[in-house]
């Protein structure tokens, strides 16, 4: 009687392992998933970005309203870094990454359009 019992727990065993084995499966393919919609999203914001030709004017405006508080009024930095020649240590993905994510603390992330940001990329080049 021992061996029937003992077939019993085994297969007891192997559903609930399957049954976990299943859920692992399903979180793993949830998180997969939303990596992959965000990522794909973020990549059409920075292609939709980098098709634009932005205004250097219209960068400053930008930059002078939600940028000057860290940076300074004439980006040579305060609480953040001085952003002359930021270009040449950051391509223009990077950027984008940076003022969308907030990446380095203490710095906000920002919502910004595709026209904007393309704005405020033009004006950091002129800082070259």
């Amino acid at each position: 009687m021992s061996t029937s019992s003992s077939s019993a727990a085994e297969r007891d065993f192997k559903r609930e392992f399957l049954k976990i084995l299943f859920i692992v499966f399903v979180i793993l393919s949830i998180f997969f998933l939303i990596f992959f919609v965000n990522h794909h999203e973020n990549n059409k914001y920075i292609i939709k970005t980098l098709e634009l030709n932005g205004s250097a004017e219209e960068g400053d405006a930008l930059f002078k309203i939600n940028c000057v508080g860290c940076h300074g009024i004439s980006a040579r930095g305060l609480v953040g870094p001085d952003l002359h020649k930021i270009t040449k240590r950051l391509n223009d993905k990077e950027i984008i990454k940076q003022v969308t994510g907030g990446l380095t603390p203490p710095m906000p992330s920002f919502e910004i359009d595709p026209v904007n940001m393309s704005n405020l990329l033009k004006y950091l080049h002129s800082l070259e």
